[in-house]
């Protein structure tokens, strides 16, 4: 179950820096959009991304964020992709989750698919 405090940093604006783990076991960091689903950390990506390809292989995932309102108090999440999406429920989560950064639905020009996160540890401030 989220925590009310980091659903609260999940849906502003804030960009997430998603951590995963490299075929080679080294870390690969990158920004995402990132939003919520039910009680699960949503991200969206090309289905051939690199993120994609590692999550495929482990989908251990860290996230850090820093709330717009106070870029002094991190937001942390570990946790795993338990679950893929797709298609028309796909992009029905990514508009969802880029509504707030760019103000309308995502572009169609590339194929994307969604990563749901449940979180094993979260965590908003020191």
């Amino acid at each position: 179950m989220l925590h009310p405090d980091v659903r609260r940093v999940l849906e502003t604006t804030a960009l997430a820096h998603l951590a995963t783990v490299l075929p080679d076991g080294s870390p690969h960091t990158v920004p995402v959009f990132v939003g919520t689903h039910g009680d699960q950390v949503a991200i969206f990506t090309g289905p051939d991304s690199r993120k994609a390809r590692n999550l495929r292989l482990d989908p251990r995932v860290a996230l850090s964020l820093t709330s717009p309102e106070n870029p002094f108090e991190p937001t942390v999440i570990r946790g795993t992709v338990t679950r893929w999406l797709d298609g028309d429920a796909a992009w029905e989560i990514v508009d969802q989750v880029a509504l707030p950064y760019i103000g309308g639905p995502y572009s169609r020009e590339q194929e994307r698919v969604v990563a749901l996160i449940e979180p094993v540890h979260q965590k908003v401030g020191m």
